[in-house]
């Protein structure tokens, strides 16, 4: 019995470590430059200002929960742009997305801000602004 506590609770710390790991490589794409690129996301960086790409997979969980809110700020006419990594990971890895859903907000060509995880409504709008 004590054998079975210490496997789960490795695997519990194991699975813990991995996800500290991918916010911590996360953080270092913020002040980074995207390289060029085209379509849609393309030109909105060539443009300038203040943009968020959202990088979600049909089969993430915390997805289902994060569509929605990113649905809703497009739809209020801010420049959020989609992408599904299960159909376009090329432009997935170019930004250095590990996890979904996962939020990039550019200014001009530059990462500003790298977010992994579901964020509040809230939170996203403060960073369009």
């Amino acid at each position: 019995m004590l054998i079975l506590v210490y496997i789960l609770l490795g695997i519990f710390i194991a699975f813990m470590g991995m996800q500290y790991l991918v916010v911590l490589r996360s953080k270092r794409n913020k002040g980074k430059r995207v390289e060029p690129m085209g379509g849609k996301i393309g030109r909105v960086i060539a443009t300038g200002g203040r943009a968020m790409v959202y990088f979600y997979s049909p089969s993430c969980r915390a997805c289902k929960y994060q569509t929605p809110v990113i649905d809703r700020l497009i739809s209020d006419g801010h420049k959020v742009h989609k992408v599904d990594i299960s159909r376009d990971m090329a432009t997935a890895r170019k930004f250095g997305v590990m996890a979904t859903p996962t939020t990039v907000v550019l200014q001009g060509d530059e990462i500003v801000e790298f977010l992994v995880g579901a964020k509040t409504e809230d939170k996203l709008r403060k960073l369009l602004n």
